[in-house]
């Protein structure tokens, strides 16, 4: 049995899937809760399911493919990618098994990249953070620090984790931080009154947040403060009542600081960014009913 349309309907058990597999599937989980799918948001998603109710595929209205579907092989992979048509695609994200047999199965591993990277995951049990507080030490709300400062922070965030260009981070970071300000998703660690690091969630939703846009400036790491503001924010995420937290780790030192406030080992996830769209092999997209 191969893939189908999604429709309404099948919106309960695609849940229950996404969140078994929830450090694979945050930002698939984000999307389809905030803007659904057959919409025409930025990333509205059409999406495709298993006949099985094993997996599901989808693409953003931006060209980003997502999918969680433990059990499929090349020739579903390949089933897949002819769902998409002639749709372009920018980036793959999720599950590293699964985005690279997709990549490998519709050929655009030679596709060239703005950045192609596998990244371990990590995943929280709230009842297990472990949080130090020091008598030096605050956070605050993005809104309450330095805008120029934290804007700088973001664009050489950008240019560090993504490979973006000076120009296209420093732009992003304008429309990220106005964005963080809004949701009022990111904290700023403060060392004595002066800013130090910062973290936020990328997604979040009652029960899990993910983290993201962690940054300390270099001349600052390896003191301990990204594992801190992490860990006094996701304290505030708990006191709201989300019950786990995932995340993806850019390197060991990382590693080593998450896995000191509770974060556990949990698969691995890989970030595809194409330097220019692609197309998977050709088909006819199905949309959602």
């Amino acid at each position: 049995m191969g893939w189908r349309a999604a429709n309404r309907s099948d919106l309960d058990w695609i849940e229950v899937l996404l969140f078994a597999h929830i450090e694979g599937s945050m930002f698939l989980i984000g999307n389809l809760r905030d803007h659904g799918f057959g919409s025409d948001h930025p990333h509205g998603l059409t999406l495709w399911v298993r006949e099985t109710r094993d997996g599901v595929f989808a693409i953003t209205n931006t060209g980003s493919v997502m999918m969680m579907a433990p059990g499929c092989g090349d020739a579903e992979w390949q089933d897949a990618g002819q769902l998409l048509g002639p749709r372009e695609v920018t980036a793959v994200i999720g599950n590293a098994a699964q985005v690279r047999s997709f990549i490998a199965a519709n050929e655009l591993q030679d596709h060239p990249c703005q950045l192609d990277r596998d990244e371990p995951g990590f995943v929280l049990d709230m009842a297990e953070l472990a949080v130090e507080i020091r008598p030096d030490e605050n956070i605050i709300p993005l809104a309450d620090a330095p805008r120029a400062l934290i804007e700088e922070w973001r664009a050489a965030y950008e240019v560090e984790a993504v490979n973006a260009s000076p120009d296209q981070a420093q732009e992003k970071a304008r429309r990220d931080i106005a964005q963080y300000i809004a949701r009022d998703s990111h904290r700023v660690l403060l060392v004595e009154g002066r800013p130090v690091a910062m973290a936020g969630h990328n997604t979040a939703f009652a029960e899990a947040v993910q983290v993201g846009g962690v940054y300390t400036p270099p001349a600052l790491r390896g003191r301990g403060y990204a594992r801190r503001v992490v860990g006094r924010h996701m304290a505030e995420c708990r006191d709201r009542g989300a019950r786990r937290a995932v995340l993806f780790a850019a390197s060991e030192e990382a590693a080593r600081a998450y896995r000191s406030i509770g974060f556990r080992r949990a698969g691995t996830f890989a970030l595809v960014l194409f330097a220019r769209p692609s197309q998977s092999r050709a088909g006819h997209v199905r949309r959602c009913t």
